[in-house]
């Protein structure tokens, strides 16, 4: 997504979240008031780390590309050029995905 022109603040991360499945591992097609949330996605753009008292910056733990697994009402969903995407504080994040 490269016409993406979001910079998200402090320690925040824009996520493109990733689809539900629409089939159960049985096979069954799922309605769209089935799905659940979607609670993994792509790390699009992150923010330049939450401002320490010290006047130095953390750094963040996951990057640009990164997939990751989030809580399923965390952050707030936005749509930017037409994608819905999510901002969510890194502290939301419960997991990168290796």
């Amino acid at each position: 997504m490269a016409h993406l022109r979001l910079r998200p603040l402090e320690d925040r991360v824009v996520v493109e979240p990733q689809e539900a499945e629409e089939r159960t591992a049985g096979g069954i097609v799922l309605p769209d008031t089935a799905k659940e949330k979607p609670q993994r996605g792509t790390v699009l753009s992150v923010g330049p780390g939450k401002l320490l008292d010290s006047g130095s910056r953390s750094q963040l733990l996951v990057g640009v590309g990164d997939v990751v697994i989030f809580g399923k009402y965390s952050g707030s969903d936005i749509e930017v050029g037409g994608k819905d995407v999510k901002i969510l504080r890194e502290s939301e994040i419960l997991a990168k995905v290796v």
